[in-house]
Protein backbone atom coordinates (compact mmCIF):
# COMPACT_ATOMS: atom_id res chain seq x y z
CA UNK A 1 0.00 0.00 0.00
CA UNK A 2 1.13 3.50 -0.76
CA UNK A 3 1.04 6.34 1.71
CA UNK A 4 0.35 10.05 1.69
CA UNK A 5 3.22 11.46 3.66
CA UNK A 6 3.51 14.46 6.00
CA UNK A 7 -0.19 15.02 6.62
CA UNK A 8 0.30 15.67 10.32
CA UNK A 9 2.07 18.59 11.93
CA UNK A 10 5.54 18.00 13.44
CA UNK A 11 6.77 16.35 15.52
CA UNK A 12 4.35 13.52 14.63
CA UNK A 13 4.65 13.55 10.82
CA UNK A 14 3.09 10.10 10.71
CA UNK A 15 1.78 8.66 7.47
CA UNK A 16 -1.89 8.71 6.56
CA UNK A 17 -3.42 6.29 4.08
CA UNK A 18 -6.41 7.32 2.01
CA UNK A 19 -8.57 4.38 0.88
CA UNK A 20 -10.91 4.98 -2.02
CA UNK A 21 -13.67 2.85 -0.55
CA UNK A 22 -14.12 0.10 1.96
CA UNK A 23 -11.89 -2.57 0.50
CA UNK A 24 -14.68 -5.14 0.39
CA UNK A 25 -16.57 -2.83 -1.95
CA UNK A 26 -13.73 -2.05 -4.36
CA UNK A 27 -14.16 -3.46 -7.83
CA UNK A 28 -10.51 -4.27 -8.47
CA UNK A 29 -9.45 -4.80 -4.90
CA UNK A 30 -5.76 -4.46 -5.81
CA UNK A 31 -3.24 -1.75 -5.02
CA UNK A 32 -5.58 1.21 -5.51
CA UNK A 33 -4.05 3.52 -2.95
CA UNK A 34 -2.43 6.79 -3.98
CA UNK A 35 1.23 7.23 -4.77
CA UNK A 36 3.18 8.71 -1.90
CA UNK A 37 4.66 12.15 -2.17
CA UNK A 38 6.15 14.78 0.10
CA UNK A 39 3.69 17.49 1.12
CA UNK A 40 1.04 16.26 -1.31
CA UNK A 41 -2.51 17.39 -0.64
CA UNK A 42 -4.22 14.36 -2.10
CA UNK A 43 -4.70 12.33 -5.20
CA UNK A 44 -7.23 11.27 -7.80
CA UNK A 45 -7.77 7.55 -8.18
CA UNK A 46 -9.48 6.30 -11.32
CA UNK A 47 -10.62 3.02 -9.86
CA UNK A 48 -14.22 1.98 -10.39
CA UNK A 49 -16.13 1.28 -7.20
CA UNK A 50 -19.61 -0.17 -6.91
CA UNK A 51 -22.46 2.32 -6.52
CA UNK A 52 -23.81 0.43 -3.49
CA UNK A 53 -22.61 -2.10 -0.95
CA UNK A 54 -24.31 -5.07 0.71
CA UNK A 55 -22.71 -5.26 4.14
CA UNK A 56 -22.22 -8.19 6.50
CA UNK A 57 -25.65 -7.50 8.05
CA UNK A 58 -27.21 -7.76 4.58
CA UNK A 59 -28.08 -4.08 4.42
CA UNK A 60 -27.64 -2.29 1.09
CA UNK A 61 -26.41 1.31 1.21
CA UNK A 62 -24.42 3.71 -0.91
CA UNK A 63 -20.82 2.55 -1.08
CA UNK A 64 -18.93 3.87 1.97
CA UNK A 65 -15.71 5.82 1.55
CA UNK A 66 -13.05 5.61 4.24
CA UNK A 67 -9.82 7.24 5.33
CA UNK A 68 -7.20 5.28 7.30
CA UNK A 69 -5.05 7.67 9.32
CA UNK A 70 -2.59 5.05 10.52
CA UNK A 71 -3.02 6.14 14.14
CA UNK A 72 -5.76 6.90 16.66
CA UNK A 73 -7.76 10.06 15.98
CA UNK A 74 -10.08 12.12 18.18
CA UNK A 75 -13.49 10.76 17.13
CA UNK A 76 -15.28 13.91 18.27
CA UNK A 77 -13.53 15.78 15.44
CA UNK A 78 -14.66 13.26 12.81
CA UNK A 79 -17.97 11.69 13.84
CA UNK A 80 -21.18 13.12 12.44
CA UNK A 81 -23.60 14.88 14.71
CA UNK A 82 -26.88 13.20 15.61
CA UNK A 83 -28.52 15.20 12.84
CA UNK A 84 -26.08 13.76 10.31
CA UNK A 85 -24.27 17.02 9.63
CA UNK A 86 -20.81 16.25 8.30
CA UNK A 87 -18.28 19.07 8.44
CA UNK A 88 -14.86 17.50 9.01
CA UNK A 89 -15.24 14.80 6.34
CA UNK A 90 -17.28 15.49 3.21
CA UNK A 91 -18.07 13.75 -0.06
CA UNK A 92 -18.96 15.76 -3.18
CA UNK A 93 -19.69 14.96 -6.83
CA UNK A 94 -18.11 16.74 -9.80
CA UNK A 95 -20.81 19.42 -9.75
CA UNK A 96 -19.87 20.28 -6.19
CA UNK A 97 -23.01 18.81 -4.68
CA UNK A 98 -22.46 17.53 -1.15
CA UNK A 99 -23.54 13.94 -0.56
CA UNK A 100 -25.64 13.51 2.57
CA UNK A 101 -24.27 10.90 4.93
CA UNK A 102 -22.78 10.05 8.29
CA UNK A 103 -19.26 9.47 9.54
CA UNK A 104 -18.35 6.73 11.99
CA UNK A 105 -15.02 5.50 13.32
CA UNK A 106 -13.68 1.96 13.60
CA UNK A 107 -13.08 0.43 17.04
CA UNK A 108 -9.52 1.77 17.21
CA UNK A 109 -10.46 5.27 15.98
CA UNK A 110 -7.90 4.92 13.19
CA UNK A 111 -10.35 4.82 10.26
CA UNK A 112 -13.12 7.30 9.44
CA UNK A 113 -15.95 5.84 7.36
CA UNK A 114 -18.37 8.03 5.42
CA UNK A 115 -21.63 6.20 4.58
CA UNK A 116 -24.00 7.95 2.14
CA UNK A 117 -27.61 8.32 3.27
CA UNK A 118 -28.92 7.38 -0.17
CA UNK A 119 -29.29 3.73 -1.18
CA UNK A 120 -26.67 4.18 -3.90
CA UNK A 121 -24.21 6.64 -5.39
CA UNK A 122 -24.71 7.72 -8.99
CA UNK A 123 -23.12 5.57 -11.69
CA UNK A 124 -20.12 6.79 -13.73
CA UNK A 125 -19.54 9.75 -11.42
CA UNK A 126 -16.36 11.15 -9.92
CA UNK A 127 -16.62 11.76 -6.17
CA UNK A 128 -14.15 13.66 -4.00
CA UNK A 129 -13.73 12.94 -0.30
CA UNK A 130 -12.12 15.63 1.87
CA UNK A 131 -10.97 15.54 5.48
CA UNK A 132 -10.42 19.07 6.74
CA UNK A 133 -7.74 20.30 9.11
CA UNK A 134 -10.38 20.36 11.86
CA UNK A 135 -9.66 16.65 12.30
CA UNK A 136 -7.17 16.00 15.08
CA UNK A 137 -5.24 13.06 16.44
CA UNK A 138 -6.05 11.52 19.81
CA UNK A 139 -3.26 13.73 21.18
CA UNK A 140 -4.98 16.84 19.82
CA UNK A 141 -2.67 17.51 16.84
CA UNK A 142 -4.49 18.85 13.77
CA UNK A 143 -3.84 17.78 10.20
CA UNK A 144 -1.30 20.08 8.57
CA UNK A 145 -3.42 20.19 5.40
CA UNK A 146 -6.66 18.65 4.15
CA UNK A 147 -6.65 15.09 2.86
CA UNK A 148 -8.34 14.98 -0.55
CA UNK A 149 -9.02 11.85 -2.57
CA UNK A 150 -11.27 11.08 -5.53
CA UNK A 151 -12.87 7.93 -6.85
CA UNK A 152 -15.16 7.10 -9.74
CA UNK A 153 -18.14 4.80 -9.62
CA UNK A 154 -18.67 2.03 -12.14
CA UNK A 155 -20.39 2.92 -15.46
CA UNK A 156 -23.55 1.07 -14.42
CA UNK A 157 -25.33 0.62 -11.12
CA UNK A 158 -23.76 -2.27 -9.22
CA UNK A 159 -23.65 -3.65 -5.70
CA UNK A 160 -20.44 -4.83 -4.08
CA UNK A 161 -20.54 -7.50 -1.40
CA UNK A 162 -18.76 -7.43 1.93
CA UNK A 163 -17.67 -10.69 3.55
CA UNK A 164 -20.21 -12.88 5.34
CA UNK A 165 -19.63 -12.75 9.09
CA UNK A 166 -18.86 -16.20 10.51
CA UNK A 167 -18.84 -15.18 14.16
CA UNK A 168 -17.97 -18.03 16.51
CA UNK A 169 -17.80 -20.44 13.55
CA UNK A 170 -14.85 -18.52 12.15
CA UNK A 171 -12.13 -20.65 13.77
CA UNK A 172 -13.47 -24.02 12.62
CA UNK A 173 -12.00 -25.90 9.69
CA UNK A 174 -14.74 -28.54 10.06
CA UNK A 175 -18.02 -27.99 11.91
CA UNK A 176 -21.14 -30.15 11.67
CA UNK A 177 -24.38 -30.75 13.49
CA UNK A 178 -24.72 -34.51 12.95
CA UNK A 179 -21.19 -35.89 12.85
CA UNK A 180 -17.90 -36.29 11.00
CA UNK A 181 -17.08 -39.60 9.34
CA UNK A 182 -13.56 -40.30 8.20
CA UNK A 183 -11.39 -42.75 6.28
CA UNK A 184 -7.92 -42.65 7.87
CA UNK A 185 -5.71 -40.78 7.41
CA UNK A 186 -7.01 -37.26 6.88
CA UNK A 187 -5.22 -34.02 7.79
CA UNK A 188 -7.05 -31.12 9.44
CA UNK A 189 -5.51 -27.72 10.15
CA UNK A 190 -7.99 -25.76 12.25
CA UNK A 191 -10.62 -26.42 14.87
CA UNK A 192 -13.05 -29.33 14.59
CA UNK A 193 -16.43 -29.67 16.28
CA UNK A 194 -19.89 -31.24 16.27
CA UNK A 195 -23.09 -30.14 17.98
CA UNK A 196 -25.70 -31.04 19.08
CA UNK A 197 -24.57 -34.60 18.37
CA UNK A 198 -22.10 -35.99 20.91
CA UNK A 199 -18.36 -36.28 20.54
CA UNK A 200 -18.76 -39.98 19.74
CA UNK A 201 -19.76 -38.84 16.24
CA UNK A 202 -16.32 -37.27 15.58
CA UNK A 203 -14.56 -39.90 13.51
CA UNK A 204 -11.15 -38.26 13.52
CA UNK A 205 -8.16 -39.22 15.61
CA UNK A 206 -6.10 -36.69 17.51
CA UNK A 207 -3.12 -37.37 15.24
CA UNK A 208 -5.13 -36.21 12.22
CA UNK A 209 -5.88 -32.79 13.73
CA UNK A 210 -2.50 -31.15 13.17
CA UNK A 211 -3.40 -27.68 14.42
CA UNK A 212 -6.41 -26.36 16.30
CA UNK A 213 -8.60 -28.14 18.82
CA UNK A 214 -11.30 -30.79 18.75
CA UNK A 215 -14.45 -29.58 20.52
CA UNK A 216 -17.27 -31.77 21.76
CA UNK A 217 -20.47 -31.25 23.73
CA UNK A 218 -19.35 -34.03 26.06
CA UNK A 219 -16.28 -36.10 26.93
CA UNK A 220 -16.94 -38.73 24.27
CA UNK A 221 -14.70 -37.23 21.57
CA UNK A 222 -11.30 -38.55 20.48
CA UNK A 223 -8.77 -38.64 23.29
CA UNK A 224 -6.66 -37.07 24.57
CA UNK A 225 -7.19 -33.98 22.42
CA UNK A 226 -10.93 -33.27 22.84
CA UNK A 227 -12.05 -30.21 24.76
CA UNK A 228 -15.58 -30.26 26.14
CA UNK A 229 -17.26 -26.94 25.46
CA UNK A 230 -20.97 -27.17 24.72
CA UNK A 231 -21.44 -23.42 25.08
CA UNK A 232 -18.87 -22.59 22.42
CA UNK A 233 -20.29 -25.19 20.06
CA UNK A 234 -23.84 -23.92 20.47
CA UNK A 235 -22.61 -20.42 19.60
CA UNK A 236 -20.58 -21.69 16.64
CA UNK A 237 -23.47 -23.70 15.19
CA UNK A 238 -25.80 -20.74 15.64
CA UNK A 239 -23.29 -18.49 13.88
CA UNK A 240 -22.93 -21.03 11.07
CA UNK A 241 -26.69 -21.02 10.53
CA UNK A 242 -26.81 -17.22 10.58
CA UNK A 243 -23.98 -17.07 8.05
CA UNK A 244 -25.84 -19.47 5.76
CA UNK A 245 -28.99 -17.33 5.99
CA UNK A 246 -27.00 -14.16 5.38
CA UNK A 247 -25.29 -15.55 2.28
CA UNK A 248 -28.57 -16.93 0.93
CA UNK A 249 -30.28 -13.59 1.48
CA UNK A 250 -27.77 -11.33 -0.24
CA UNK A 251 -29.54 -9.04 -2.72
CA UNK A 252 -29.04 -7.82 -6.29
CA UNK A 253 -27.00 -10.65 -7.90
CA UNK A 254 -24.46 -9.60 -10.49
CA UNK A 255 -24.80 -12.92 -12.34
CA UNK A 256 -27.84 -15.20 -12.60
CA UNK A 257 -27.61 -18.82 -13.85
CA UNK A 258 -23.99 -18.28 -14.96
CA UNK A 259 -22.92 -21.05 -17.31
CA UNK A 260 -26.36 -22.65 -16.90
CA UNK A 261 -24.92 -24.16 -13.72
CA UNK A 262 -21.69 -25.48 -15.28
CA UNK A 263 -18.87 -23.22 -14.18
CA UNK A 264 -15.92 -25.53 -14.85
CA UNK A 265 -13.44 -23.97 -17.26
CA UNK A 266 -14.58 -20.42 -16.46
CA UNK A 267 -12.79 -17.49 -14.85
CA UNK A 268 -15.17 -15.73 -12.48
CA UNK A 269 -14.84 -12.12 -11.35
CA UNK A 270 -15.87 -11.02 -7.85
CA UNK A 271 -19.58 -10.56 -7.21
CA UNK A 272 -22.84 -12.19 -6.20
CA UNK A 273 -23.83 -15.28 -8.25
CA UNK A 274 -27.22 -16.98 -8.10
CA UNK A 275 -28.46 -20.32 -9.44
CA UNK A 276 -31.99 -21.73 -9.13
CA UNK A 277 -30.72 -25.33 -9.30
CA UNK A 278 -27.42 -27.20 -8.92
CA UNK A 279 -23.89 -26.20 -9.91
CA UNK A 280 -21.14 -28.37 -11.39
CA UNK A 281 -17.40 -27.80 -11.60
CA UNK A 282 -16.42 -30.31 -14.29
CA UNK A 283 -13.14 -28.63 -15.23
CA UNK A 284 -10.71 -26.32 -13.46
CA UNK A 285 -12.33 -23.11 -12.19
CA UNK A 286 -10.46 -19.81 -11.67
CA UNK A 287 -11.60 -17.03 -9.34
CA UNK A 288 -9.71 -13.88 -10.31
CA UNK A 289 -9.72 -10.68 -8.26
CA UNK A 290 -7.90 -8.70 -5.62
CA UNK A 291 -7.14 -9.64 -2.01
CA UNK A 292 -10.18 -7.78 -0.68
CA UNK A 293 -12.70 -8.79 -3.33
CA UNK A 294 -15.65 -10.96 -2.33
CA UNK A 295 -17.42 -13.82 -4.11
CA UNK A 296 -20.78 -15.15 -2.89
CA UNK A 297 -22.32 -18.14 -4.66
CA UNK A 298 -26.02 -18.78 -3.96
CA UNK A 299 -26.82 -22.34 -5.04
CA UNK A 300 -30.39 -23.63 -4.67
CA UNK A 301 -29.38 -27.23 -5.39
CA UNK A 302 -26.28 -29.40 -5.13
CA UNK A 303 -22.64 -28.48 -5.73
CA UNK A 304 -20.53 -31.14 -7.41
CA UNK A 305 -16.83 -30.78 -8.16
CA UNK A 306 -15.44 -33.41 -10.52
CA UNK A 307 -12.49 -35.68 -9.77
CA UNK A 308 -9.00 -34.21 -10.22
CA UNK A 309 -10.26 -30.66 -10.86
CA UNK A 310 -9.06 -27.54 -9.09
CA UNK A 311 -10.53 -24.27 -7.90
CA UNK A 312 -7.66 -21.82 -8.41
CA UNK A 313 -7.32 -18.28 -7.07
CA UNK A 314 -5.69 -15.55 -9.15
CA UNK A 315 -4.79 -11.88 -8.75
CA UNK A 316 -4.41 -12.07 -4.98
CA UNK A 317 -7.91 -13.46 -4.31
CA UNK A 318 -8.24 -15.03 -0.86
CA UNK A 319 -10.23 -18.09 0.20
CA UNK A 320 -11.51 -16.28 3.29
CA UNK A 321 -13.51 -13.95 1.00
CA UNK A 322 -15.19 -16.72 -1.06
CA UNK A 323 -18.54 -17.98 0.23
CA UNK A 324 -20.38 -20.97 -1.22
CA UNK A 325 -23.96 -21.31 0.03
CA UNK A 326 -25.51 -24.59 -1.09
CA UNK A 327 -28.99 -25.85 -0.23
CA UNK A 328 -28.20 -29.37 -1.48
CA UNK A 329 -25.37 -31.78 -0.84
CA UNK A 330 -21.79 -30.77 -1.64
CA UNK A 331 -19.33 -33.25 -3.16
CA UNK A 332 -15.62 -32.56 -3.69
CA UNK A 333 -14.35 -35.26 -6.06
CA UNK A 334 -11.41 -37.62 -5.71
CA UNK A 335 -8.09 -35.69 -5.59
CA UNK A 336 -9.95 -32.44 -6.40
CA UNK A 337 -8.93 -29.19 -4.73
CA UNK A 338 -11.48 -26.68 -3.37
CA UNK A 339 -11.17 -23.09 -2.11
CA UNK A 340 -13.47 -20.99 0.08
CA UNK A 341 -15.97 -21.02 2.92
CA UNK A 342 -18.51 -23.81 2.38
CA UNK A 343 -21.88 -23.07 3.99
CA UNK A 344 -23.95 -26.19 3.40
CA UNK A 345 -27.53 -26.85 4.42
CA UNK A 346 -26.91 -30.59 4.32
CA UNK A 347 -23.94 -32.93 3.69
CA UNK A 348 -20.39 -32.00 2.68
CA UNK A 349 -18.51 -35.00 1.25
CA UNK A 350 -14.81 -34.95 0.40
CA UNK A 351 -13.83 -37.98 -1.64
CA UNK A 352 -10.52 -39.87 -1.54
CA UNK A 353 -7.50 -37.61 -1.54
CA UNK A 354 -9.50 -34.39 -1.97
CA UNK A 355 -8.03 -31.22 -0.47
CA UNK A 356 -9.47 -27.87 0.50
CA UNK A 357 -8.21 -24.50 1.60
CA UNK A 358 -11.53 -24.00 3.26
CA UNK A 359 -13.94 -24.08 6.16
CA UNK A 360 -16.46 -26.90 5.88
CA UNK A 361 -19.54 -25.76 7.80
CA UNK A 362 -22.34 -28.29 7.42
CA UNK A 363 -25.79 -28.33 8.95
CA UNK A 364 -25.82 -32.13 8.74
CA UNK A 365 -22.66 -34.25 8.35
CA UNK A 366 -19.15 -33.97 6.92
CA UNK A 367 -17.49 -37.03 5.37
CA UNK A 368 -13.73 -37.23 4.80
CA UNK A 369 -11.73 -39.88 2.95
CA UNK A 370 -7.99 -39.38 3.41
CA UNK A 371 -8.72 -35.71 2.82
CA UNK A 372 -6.84 -32.54 3.74
CA UNK A 373 -8.64 -29.48 5.06
CA UNK A 374 -6.69 -26.33 5.91
CA UNK A 375 -8.50 -23.27 7.22
CA UNK A 376 -7.92 -20.13 5.12
CA UNK A 377 -5.43 -17.51 6.24
CA UNK A 378 -7.10 -14.63 8.06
Amino acid sequence: MNHLQSMLTPPLRLSAVVMAALLAACGGGEDNLPTSGSETRGTTMAIAIATSTNNSENVVSGTPVSVDFGQAMDPTTLNSSAAGLVQTMTLKDTAGNTVAGTVTMNADNTVAIFTPSAAALSANTLYTATVSTAATTAAGTALAMPIVSSVRTKPVASTGQSPVSLGAAGTFAVLSKSGITNVFASVINGDVGTSPITGAAIGLTCAEVKTGKVYSVNAAGPLPCTATNATLLTSAVGAMELAYTNAAGRKKPDFIERGAGEIGGLTLAPGLYKWSSGVSISNNLTLSGGPNDVWIFQIAGTLNQANATRVTLAGGAQAKNIFWQAAGTVTIGTTAHFEGIMLAKTLIAMNTGASANARLLAQTAVTLQMSTVTQPAQ
